[in-house]
């Protein structure tokens, strides 16, 4: 059993890392190499800003690279409620823009030749209990007729040709896609080199303060000064940046990846290759890796129950 992701572990590392010491002056400094900020950092670079990404360990090593592997359209919740909490206008725009995200991912990695497995695969939101299954149909009625036309309702019979376990049926939300994602870090980062980013690894912003005007970052390789900072470091957001720290909630999420399954344990478990989640409260989510793996993903259980 190895305990490393496995994203880290079938993905080339990032190979052209500055070496060297830190320093010099940028206008942006982003800190954190993970998706948000390499995504950042590329941007940034091809409209002509000098940029440097300052990573504590090495590219992709938080939740960038420790995931599902899922790019799931739609809102975690019932649209239905977001209409009642935010309005059907901001609900709307909300459930497109997040439609709008997997389609930016999928024309960057045509555009910078990005190798990782993308495939609009779509997603199964399963019904674990029969009244999870009256829940999605309502919302599924609303989604379909208001938002998002290329979904399906299906039922438990509908399934059989899905997934081999037995649920009571489904809403398919066929946008959705999947990807390798220590691929597509890693390939992220490339782009952003490509395009005049800098990115350094094993540099740790171990200080943050400002001076005349400027923003001065200390590593252990050393001082960087910038006109302006983008903290893209999730979790792991240390007390120098304490703004961001005090608004970081933590949520656990515990994966593993199986052994590559056979064609017949495919057919029997998994035979429509989608992501899939099921409707339980602390719930499960999964997929198939390309080389046949299962990776398998479950939420924390404190109190909550489904």
């Amino acid at each position: 059993m190895k305990l490393q992701s496995y994203w880290h572990d079938t993905a080339p590392a990032f190979a052209n890392a500055a070496q060297g010491p830190v320093e010099g002056h940028y206008d942006v400094a982003v800190v954190g190499a993970g998706f948000t900020g390499l995504a950042a950092a590329r941007q940034l670079a091809k409209a002509g800003a000098r940029v440097i990404v300052l990573e504590a360990e090495r590219v992709g090593w938080g939740a960038s690279g420790r995931n599902g592997g899922h790019l799931n359209n739609g809102l975690a919740h019932s649209f239905i409620g977001a209409k009642a909490e935010l309005g059907k206008e901001r609900a709307v725009a909300l459930y497109r823009a997040l439609d709008a995200s997997i389609d930016t991912i999928e024309a960057l990695i045509a555009e910078e030749g990005i190798d990782c497995n993308f495939r609009r695969a779509g997603k199964l939101k399963l019904a674990s209990k029969p009244q999870h299954y009256d829940a999605i149909a309502r919302n599924f009625e609303a989604v379909h007729a208001e938002v998002d036309a290329e979904t399906a309702l299906l039922s438990a019979s509908d399934l059989k040709s899905e997934v081999g376990a037995p649920f009571h049926g489904a809403m398919l939300s066929k946008k959705s896609a999947m990807m390798h994602m220590g691929r597509y870090v890693v390939g992220l980062a490339e782009a952003a080199r490509r395009h005049g980013a800098t990115i350094v690894e094993g540099a740790a912003v171990s200080d943050h303060r400002q001076a005349d005007g400027r923003h001065v970052l200390k590593t252990e390789k050393g001082t960087v000064t910038a006109d302006q900072v983008l903290i893209a470091t999730g979790a792991y957001t240390t007390p120098n940046f304490g703004y961001f720290r005090r608004r970081i909630i933590p949520v656990g999420s515990f994966i593993i990846a199986t052994r590559p399954l056979t064609e017949t344990e495919i057919a029997a478990t998994m035979p429509g290759n989608r992501t899939c989640v099921n409707s339980m409260n602390i719930g499960n989510y999964w997929r198939l890796a390309p080389d046949n793996r299962l990776i398998f993903g479950g939420r924390a259980r404190f109190s909550a129950t489904s």
